[in-house]
């Protein structure tokens, strides 16, 4: 049966590589699938939804906006998949027009499941008269001091529309006035800064609960805001403009003020997309179309605009536990869970680290602890995403007010959090850190720490090198590893990176380490061709790889020959993939399988079987051309014997994953794995690593 879905998967097949967009997609309608499949819990299925919404605005604001300006700049040169960037707008226009209407469809089929468990989503008039009485309270008291309505005429131009914010677009006729015709036109923004959706009170033995968005009530009450106008027609409307940042590192003489520079101008970026509500009035539609100059790519929604409010809103709902996954609790690793100091710990033998299954206040921990010892005199570390209520920076700069050697590469431009990183920069700099941010023209990805410690009379480093932010919040929703080590080869290594970043040090040879952009991908394609040399000796031959994308065109052609050689490669990749598996005489030694569940798949493991004695590496990095060649990434080895059987089980669960799991169609679609063996969620086996351990 497998065999056959992939022979109809091989038709029309006609380049050997798939469109990293097109691929994208196909990772978001993955994403939808969770919150359509019925097995999942509601209020979880109200969550995907918002995620979907959340990736789709940051695709258009970045991916299409650059096949856009590509298209406009007249460029018709076509990428190593076959796609220029006028053929490529057109199809991602059409896919993504698909992927909006499935997701409202599955919004209003949430929304009448939710109806049945009691939660109910109300218009205005919906309301009953004391509902309507209190809803008019709150509008008038909260809501209302805070609006700002702002007239479109000829003495007042369009204002500023911010990027992704929901608006009102209000048509409007004047009191008496004998001409039928004419027409006003007025927008409204929906306040960011007041709850999106208000609870909506009932009696006290009533078990429904009752919401309204708040731009019901504005709508309702739009009459307060126009005096002597009637409205014609009230409609909601969200722009999504160019996020992405053109920073010319070279000529800034202060990065930090040329990226702050370069976020205001965001705000002001050329728009992307145009969201309106179904049944805009079309005198409001065509002022829309006319300011933002989008004749295309205008999506119609029947819904709400912005789904990403889906989030809070399930959130807030206390009790109903029946309709969210089941609640776990981050276990403390058990072998870090001791009277002893973890210094002690880790000069007896390596840790790993599994998130969310094991608590990140283990790292944390280290953090905090290497801050309050008096025997540490430096702490060295990266920082790329971090969260807002982070212990790690208190504890740096305690460090640092404590007279240790405290050194913080911050990234200023992690897209995205580029005001929060700045923001922890200064932080950081006040408190007496020494913050560097990166080198020229590359971004620094590594997740890295390096702690020194003088203990009788030498100096001994310890390091944590992960696959994932240093961010507590994600830390709970990521799967990511984490390993802890005092091993002096690794922690040389460690110094040597943190020398090239902050200062002129020349690169020296790594003996433990690869870094990208220098020697990473050309140790990866050694450790392919090994495997290929022993597959064509006779000899085992196997590549594991579970990375977040794969896009570098090399590393696929690599891989495509590995599998030509005999190599058996099993690729986990979560989104992106643009490699054609299972084609015969290119890659029919290759299965990628992607998986989508209720944490974020973000871990980089590579396994290599190498005949029999296996090398295993942890990384930051994903195979895409931006990590290796246009950031500073790491790859690090796992030496110890029981972490490589440890990593090898997480990989083995993952590729046995029968219920989450999608297999990769050499057409670019996905089909779920099936079995008939004992079903195995990956995701909810792993919360038994303890026993692993």
């Amino acid at each position: 049966m497998l065999q056959e879905i992939i022979k109809q998967g091989e038709k029309g097949v006609s380049n050997r590589y798939l469109n990293r967009d097109l691929s994208w997609i196909e990772f978001n309608r993955r994403v939808l699938e969770e919150a359509q499949d019925a097995a999942t819990p509601l209020l979880e299925r109200a969550k995907f939804l918002a995620i979907v919404g959340s990736n789709l605005d940051e695709f258009m604001a970045v991916r299409v906006a650059e096949t856009k300006e590509k298209t406009k700049a007249g460029f018709t040169h076509k990428d190593f998949t076959g796609y220029s960037p006028a053929g490529l707008f057109r199809r991602l226009r059409k896919r993504t027009t698909a992927m909006v209407t499935e997701q409202y469809r599955a919004y209003r089929d949430l929304s009448r499941q939710l109806v049945k468990k009691g939660i109910v989503m109300l218009g205005y008039h919906d309301l009953n008269a004391t509902q309507q009485k209190a809803m008019d309270t709150y509008y008038h008291d909260i809501v209302f001091p805070v609006l700002t309505p702002m007239a479109v005429d000829q003495s007042r131009p369009f204002p500023l529309v911010h990027n992704k914010y929901v608006y009102l677009a209000v048509v409007l006729r004047q009191h008496h006035s004998d001409l039928e015709d004419e027409r006003f036109f007025a927008i409204v923004q929906v306040p960011s800064n007041i709850p999106r959706v208000i609870p909506v009170p009932h009696r006290s033995n009533s078990k429904k609960r009752s919401f309204i968005l708040i731009e019901e009530l504005i709508k309702h009450h739009i009459q307060s805001l126009f005096g002597g106008y009637w409205p014609e027609a009230v409609h909601g409307f969200r722009l999504t403009r160019n996020a992405d940042l053109t920073i010319n590192e070279e000529e800034a003489e202060d990065l930090l003020e040329e990226i702050e520079k370069e976020l205001r101008r965001r705000r002001r970026g050329a728009p992307v997309r145009l969201e309106v509500e179904k049944g805009i009035h079309p005198f409001a539609l065509e002022h829309l179309q006319e300011e933002f100059g989008l004749a295309d790519h205008v999506f119609e929604v029947d819904g709400p605009l912005d789904l990403s409010f889906l989030i809070s809103f399930a959130d807030s709902i206390e009790g109903m536990s029946h309709l969210r996954y089941p609640s776990i609790k981050p276990v403390y690793p058990q072998e870090l869970h001791t009277e002893q100091d973890m210094f002690s710990l880790l000069r007896a033998q390596d840790r790993l680290m599994y998130h969310p299954y094991e608590s990140f206040d283990a790292v944390t921990d280290f953090i905090i602890e290497a801050a309050e010892d008096p025997q540490v005199m430096a702490i060295k570390m990266t920082l790329y995403r971090v969260n807002g209520d982070s212990r790690l920076i208190p504890a740096l700069a305690r460090a640092a007010e404590s007279g240790k050697q405290v050194t913080v590469v911050v990234e200023l431009k992690a897209r995205f959090d580029e005001e929060r990183n700045i923001a922890w920069a200064r932080t950081l700099e006040k408190a007496g850190c020494h913050v560097v941010y990166g080198l020229v023209g590359l971004k620094t990805h590594a997740k890295i720490i390096l702690v020194v410690r003088r203990e009788n009379q030498v100096l001994n480093r310890y390091v944590h090198v992960g696959t994932g932010n240093y961010n507590e919040t994600t830390a709970r929703i990521y799967t990511d590893i984490g390993l802890l080590t005092s091993n002096p080869i690794i922690g040389e290594d460690a110094s040597a990176l943190f020398n090239e970043i902050t200062g002129y040090a020349a690169q020296r040879e790594l003996q433990a380490f690869s870094m990208a952009p220098t020697g990473m991908k050309d140790n990866l394609f050694s450790l392919i061709r090994r495997e290929a040399e022993h597959a064509a000796a006779g000899r085992p031959a196997r590549i594991i790889a579970k990375i977040n994308s794969l896009s570098n065109q090399e590393m696929i052609d690599e891989l495509y020959a590995a599998s030509q050689a005999g190599v058996h490669i099993d690729l986990i990749v979560r989104g992106v993939c643009c490699l054609r598996p299972g084609i015969q005489g290119l890659s029919e030694n290759i299965r990628v399988l992607s998986i989508v569940d209720r944490f974020l798949e973000h871990s980089r493991i590579f396994y290599f079987q190498n005949a029999g004695t296996p090398d295993v590496f942890l990384s930051s990095a994903d195979w895409m051309t931006r990590n290796l060649t246009r950031r500073i990434e790491l790859m690090c080895p796992v030496f110890d014997p029981k972490l490589k059987d440890i990593i090898w089980s997480i990989l083995d669960l993952s590729l046995r994953d029968n219920v989450k799991a999608r297999m990769l169609l050499p057409n670019g679609s996905y089909t779920r794995v099936s079995s008939d063996s004992q079903l195995i969620r990956s995701q909810f086996e792993a919360m038994n690593i303890a026993s692993w351990k």
